[in-house]
């Protein structure tokens, strides 16, 4: 079956909604579902920082996706170990255990997807030419944003709609999980009947003889990225920019959860889903969009501070939200809108930066390397941001959030940026 035979819209839309699911289901559903099941904020947080970790050294292992089989073996191989990882999560919940077991079936839910991550990216380089690649772009973004919307947005007001109607959370979670696993289940059937089979899409030739070739390359690789200009300052920065963001988001779903009395906002979890998993990411995808438009008239020089500022200083709707308590939905849905947006505004110039950082030889890989760094500073302050919380209470939390934004400003103040190189970009 030749690539050519099968339009991109067949099957680029429904691929890149089924990267974002998984993502969402660790990173975000995984703190609305243990925060329902009576699992403190400390432990949510460091339990679920962890499962960063596949993100983390994803690039360590990529190189044997190009080495072992095709990309489109990985893609269906992955969806179908997801759907095992989802199904086992909604198998565990209802468990006496249930803390261990759905943990686990997290991290085979996490390393499934980060694998997947990089086939189904490899796979969109091979299937299409340049000029698909390019028309596509736009469209694997939104279905990309939809999986978003459709995970931390439906699938949460799903369980808080049976929470309500059955009165047992548990099963309520169980449920959703079940629902989640049988439609990536049809997804994997979908794809393995739809997928076109590139002619390019094979091992790399001669497997058996390559493993050290390949080590010794990605070595040489690894070397020439801290060897670049500013490498240091470049590090910091993926790590850091993000820093008050990274402790932020691993307590927003608890706070918005918690009752008044406890300090939070005391929403259902289907008030949640609609706030945070449908305004918040209204907020978020507009704030990129916007991003990229003033990015593309100006470039990465010109708008890195005021990204910079548009991510640190709408970390204080929520110090407003903790100190005054809102009853009204409409006013905690526009503050979360609004830190989102300028989440969304202020993540341009951090990725814009390591395009910028990648560019030259080994690009493809430094990227990688980049992206391995960025997931290393959203799971290192996220581990403790449960526990300062605890210790603090959410209003002092959320100061504490806001004195953070001197890491970014600091960050931002230390990085060069060459006019010519980082415009445009």
């Amino acid at each position: 079956m030749g690539s050519k035979k099968i339009s991109p819209w067949a099957w680029v839309p429904s691929v890149y909604f089924a990267q974002g699911l998984p993502y969402v289901a660790v990173m975000t559903i995984s703190v609305i579902m243990y925060k329902r099941l009576g699992l403190s904020n400390t432990d949510i947080a460091l339990y679920t920082s962890w499962l960063y970790l596949p993100w983390v050294i994803k690039p360590f292992w990529s190189p044997f996706v190009d080495l072992l089989r095709t990309k489109r073996w990985w893609i269906v191989a992955m969806q179908l170990l997801i759907g095992a990882g989802l199904a086992g999560i909604a198998w565990a919940v209802p468990a006496e255990r249930f803390v261990q077991l759905t943990l686990a079936m997290f991290w085979l839910v996490a390393f499934s997807s980060a694998t997947h991550d990089i086939a189904v990216d490899g796979f969109y380089m091979l299937a299409l030419d340049s000029r698909e690649q390019a028309f596509h772009v736009g469209i694997r973004s939104t279905f990309y944003r939809l999986a978003t919307i459709a995970g931390q947005g439906l699938l949460v007001v799903l369980a808080g709609w049976l929470e309500r109607h059955t009165g047992m959370v548990a099963q309520a979670w169980s449920v959703t999980f079940l629902v989640l696993a049988a439609f990536f289940f049809a997804l994997c059937l979908y794809h393995y009947c739809i997928l076109p089979r590139p002619v390019s899409d094979r091992p790399s030739a001669g497997v058996l003889h390559s493993f050290s070739d390949v080590f010794r390359e990605f070595a040489a690789v690894f070397v020439s990225f801290f060897r670049k200009k500013q490498a240091v300052v470049a590090v910091l920065f993926m790590l850091f920019y993000r820093f008050p963001e990274a402790q932020l988001v691993k307590l927003i779903n608890p706070f918005l959860l918690d009752p008044v009395e406890a300090g939070g906002l005391g929403l259902t979890t289907g008030q949640v889903g609609w706030v945070y998993g449908t305004v918040g990411i209204a907020g978020l995808t507009i704030g990129g969009i916007i991003g990229g438009i003033c990015a593309a008239h100006g470039g990465l020089r010109k708008w890195l501070w005021p990204m910079a500022w548009s991510l640190s200083l709408t970390c204080l709707t929520f110090v407003y939200l903790a100190y005054v308590q809102p009853g009204s939905l409409a006013v905690v849905s526009l503050c979360v809108f609004v830190e989102q947006f300028g989440y969304g505004f202020g993540f341009t110039a951090y990725m814009l930066y390591l395009i910028y950082y990648s560019t030259g030889q080994h690009q493809t890989a430094h990227y990688a390397i980049c992206t391995a760094f960025m997931a290393l500073g959203m799971m290192l302050p996220g581990m403790a941001a449960g526990w300062l919380q605890e210790w603090m209470g959410y209003r002092h939390f959320f100061v504490w959030v806001m004195v953070c934004c001197a890491a970014t400003v600091w960050v931002c103040k230390c990085v060069k940026i060459d006019s010519e190189d980082g415009k445009g970009k």
